[in-house]
């Protein structure tokens, strides 16, 4: 068993490592091939591996067995990979890492049906660990994945939504994407047999981390550094999607710069992405962004201050977050 006893807490590369170590080694059922084939393409298509990697990071945390968490992480990352199959097919997407997503590859009917049969195969991961705590474990599990599914679908309906507000929208990527960060640390904590307390804490932590990072996802597509950032910049700009920065503009403005956005999005000139920029710096919208991921910031790690463990046990999360939190501009 690999419970932790030393000081020293793993490093967040040590339990990547033994994630893509685990990866190969899951056995998918042979046939149908062609439902199946794309389990293991997709799984091994690499990646960062962060979220899987935050089940086992809280269950050191909290001086658990990363190996008895092995399966929660497993069943994140397998249900991490279910959305990006039907995501890609959303997006009518070619590539995923560099290589054909499942739709290219084996067609959308197929990419659907192998996408389902993925819940399925997370589902089995769970069911390995400890019986005493299962049903919490599939509680918070299922929690998480409905949350994802209903900020998917709130994001789909805000491409054709004229009156989104901010509320609306720092709800839908809470669900889309922080409620992924703090389920993935909220099974660790169930596994280390933390306390209800803590682990109510730690769910706090991931969520409002997750939120203040996709709204410095927000920031960097506009001011980010490409060639550090590894995106285009103004992508958000060019798809006309609605972010923080774009929805904190068109409440600002003034009648006749409202005309000029509008201009911008009806007749996508080739100055598109710097005029919308100009109007950001006009209205100090970088700066409002940037106070408000530091509000979830902060709210992140004040939850993590609640948490009355030993602060060595929190140096790998905190320096994993702080990492996040400083990608390149």
């Amino acid at each position: 068993m690999l419970i932790n006893t030393k000081e020293q807490m793993y490093t967040v590369f040590e339990l990547q490592q033994l994630i893509e170590q685990a990866i190969p080694k899951i056995e998918y059922p042979s046939h149908p091939k062609n439902l199946y084939a794309p389990l293991t393409y997709i799984m091994n298509l690499g990646g960062k591996r962060l979220r899987p990697a935050l089940v086992l990071i809280t269950t050191d945390m909290f001086k658990g067995d990363i190996m008895e968490a092995m399966p929660a992480a497993l069943a994140i990352e397998t249900f991490h990979n279910f959305t990006l199959i039907h995501d890609d097919i959303m997006d009518n997407a070619p590539l995923r890492r560099g290589k054909l997503t499942v739709h290219e590859k084996w067609g959308t009917n197929n990419a659907i049906l192998s996408g389902d049969v993925m819940m399925v195969e997370a589902n089995k991961q769970l069911a390995q660990v400890d019986s005493s705590i299962l049903k919490d474990v599939l509680n918070t599990f299922n929690a998480t994945a409905q949350g994802v599914c209903e900020g998917q679908q709130l994001d789909m309906e805000f491409e054709t939504r004229d009156n989104v507000s901010i509320t609306e929208y720092i709800d839908m990527i809470r669900l889309k994407t922080a409620v992924l960060v703090g389920g993935a640390m909220k099974l660790g904590a169930i596994i280390a047999k933390a306390s209800p307390e803590h682990a109510t804490h730690i769910y706090d932590f991931g969520e409002n981390l997750g939120i203040a990072f996709q709204l410095q996802d927000d920031i960097l597509d506009v001011y980010g550094d490409p060639e550090k950032f590894g995106k285009q910049v103004g992508g958000d700009i060019k798809s006309n999607k609605k972010t923080f920065l774009l929805l904190s503009l068109q409440q600002r403005l003034s009648s006749e710069d409202q005309l000029v956005l509008e201009d911008q999005f009806t007749n996508e000139t080739a100055s598109k992405v710097q005029n919308v920029t100009n109007l950001y710096n006009q209205y100090q919208i970088k700066e409002l962004a940037t106070a408000e991921m530091q509000h979830y910031l902060a709210k992140a790690f004040d939850a993590l201050d609640q948490i009355d463990i030993p602060e060595i046990q929190k140096a790998q999360l905190v320096q994993l977050a702080n990492e996040l939190m400083n990608r390149e501009r």
